[in-house]
């Protein structure tokens, strides 16, 4: 009998492990489809929502009790007037004139400017709703990188200028090169005292190997059609006329970077800024490369009264794996961390 027991419930455990097993394939399935099916998502913040609820909350911390209650009366007595007027307005035909949007849109830009991917969704979602009434505040960081890369990315925000709408860039950190040439967009430009602006200039670099193979005898044969196919190679022998071929195309799109920033602020002296130099935010005021120097953090409760502030963010879907290895990756980063701190407080103990 305690042998039929035992068994029975040994199949009983048997029978749940397999039901689970089979339903987490199910449920990764599922989740897999979605992601198929879905590339990414739009998120919408209400930023004047978050920082009125900010203020709220400090300054009833600093009332006393009674003073509290008071308030919490006062608010209460606020809110059915203002119910009221809504009540009373919802049955007009005309409709009282909504306040103007402040769409907020953060980039943070890589070498290659993959980040233009997002950007190009968050500006035609704004383009869709917003009119020349609103503004666009982009708040950017980047040090440049790829030029068609970056040259992408500026036309996703001329594209907000060609609907009129109102474009605002903020640098609290970094605008250079590629980052700048996002920032010459806009309508205005502020940026922190000690932001980096400029460098408007075009660099690249090659190593080239060709005297490390001939040292261990390896040859390395490249063929192309058209003279100037390849100028520099990093394994072949370069010389003079690749060279001077390779400093003219840079030279090129040097000018196109110069008229580009000219084109969109005919103030400056081209000649004296674009010298791939940089200079911080104060200077850069000097020089007229930025408009004035504010943090976007004062601008955005500068506007709070006047206009109502969300975020706009294209948050891409990630693979399964990518979540996994992510999970993974933080787990392992919060343990290593852990283990660092034990021993550091222990060290200094």
């Amino acid at each position: 009998m305690d042998y039929l027991l035992q068994y029975g419930l040994f199949l009983a455990k048997a029978i749940t492990f397999v039901i689970t097993i089979v339903a987490i394939l199910i449920a990764i399935i599922a989740l897999t489809s979605k992601q198929k099916a879905k590339k990414g998502e739009l998120e919408i913040t209400d930023l004047s929502e978050q920082i009125n609820d900010t203020k709220k909350s400090i300054s009833e911390q600093l009332l006393t009790s009674a003073q509290l209650k008071a308030k919490q009366k006062e608010d209460k007595k606020a809110l059915k007037i203002k119910q009221k007027e809504e009540k009373k307005s919802a049955g007009k035909a005309s409709q009282p004139e909504s306040s103007p949007q402040l769409y907020v849109v953060d980039f943070k830009g890589s070498i290659d400017a993959k980040e233009v991917a997002s950007l190009r969704e968050e500006v035609t979602a704004i383009i869709s709703v917003a009119s020349e009434k609103d503004e666009v505040f982009v708040r950017l960081e980047s040090g440049g990188g790829m030029v068609h890369g970056y040259g992408l990315a500026a036309s996703q925000l001329q594209r907000l200028k060609d609907k009129n709408i109102p474009l605002t860039i903020s640098v609290d950190k970094v605008a250079a090169s590629g980052g700048y040439m996002m920032a010459c967009v806009a309508d205005k430009v502020i940026a922190a005292p000690f932001s980096i602006i400029g460098s408007i200039g075009v660099i690249a670099q090659i190593p080239n190997f060709n005297k490390l193979l001939k040292k261990h005898d390896v040859e390395f044969e490249q063929l192309t059609a058209g003279q100037y196919k390849r100028t520099l190679t990093m394994f072949g022998e370069n010389d003079d006329l690749g060279r001077e071929k390779f400093k003219q195309e840079l030279e090129e799109t040097h000018q196109l970077f110069k008229h580009f920033v000219s084109e969109h602020r005919p103030q400056l002296n081209i000649d004296k800024i674009a010298t791939g130099e940089h200079w911080y935010g104060s200077q850069a005021l000097d020089l007229e490369l930025v408009d004035k120097i504010q943090t976007s953090d004062d601008y955005l409760l500068e506007q709070l009264d006047s206009r109502h502030i969300v975020q706009v963010r294209y948050q891409k879907s990630k693979k399964l794996a990518e979540k996994i290895g992510k999970s993974v990756a933080s787990s392992v980063e919060s343990s290593f961390l852990t283990i660092m701190q034990t021993n550091v407080s222990r060290m200094f103990k």
